[in-house]
């Protein structure tokens, strides 16, 4: 039974809710699941899973990563994560020019680290809709998918 964790960030609930609908889609396929907020949450323990997943919101105009993510993101890239899978996924608004540009921020920090992408980011404009649900569950057969074709 793979072993997945799940780190997010969530301001508003949005993210928590990707994370929900990541945490049991994961476990209806089979898999062993860790939610964690960020600031719980420690780089090196994605070292005990076999798929990492970060989730975050991206705050303001100029598209930060939230600041109790930050840590988490600085250290991530010092961790040995070769032979693991990563997805990253989050919430955002389309107003913004630089619409969940977080989720990517975490995607380019995870290759630094040696896991290999599982899936395509999943980005849900603001609280995920029906669609958005659809996605994270493709999103987590698909990370699944990749750990079994390792």
């Amino acid at each position: 039974m793979p072993k997945v964790m799940i780190v997010y960030a969530s301001l508003t609930g949005n993210t928590e809710e990707c994370a929900e609908i990541l945490e049991e889609a994961f476990q209806e396929l089979g898999a062993e699941v860790e939610v964690v907020e960020s600031v719980f949450a420690d780089p090196e323990d994605f070292t005990d899973a076999d798929i990492a997943v970060v989730g975050t919101y991206t705050y303001g105009t100029d598209a930060d990563l939230p600041d109790e993510i930050v840590d988490f993101y600085e250290e991530l890239e010092e961790v040995d994560l070769t032979g693991k899978i990563f997805g990253s996924f989050g919430s955002g608004d389309t107003f913004y020019e630089k619409y969940c540009k977080s989720v990517d921020d975490f995607d380019e920090q995870f290759e630094k680290t040696g896991a290999l992408k599982g899936a395509e980011n999943v980005k849900v404009n603001l609280n995920p809709e029906e669609e958005d649900s659809e996605n994270l569950k493709a999103f987590a057969q698909k990370l699944l998918d990749a750990y079994n074709n390792l």
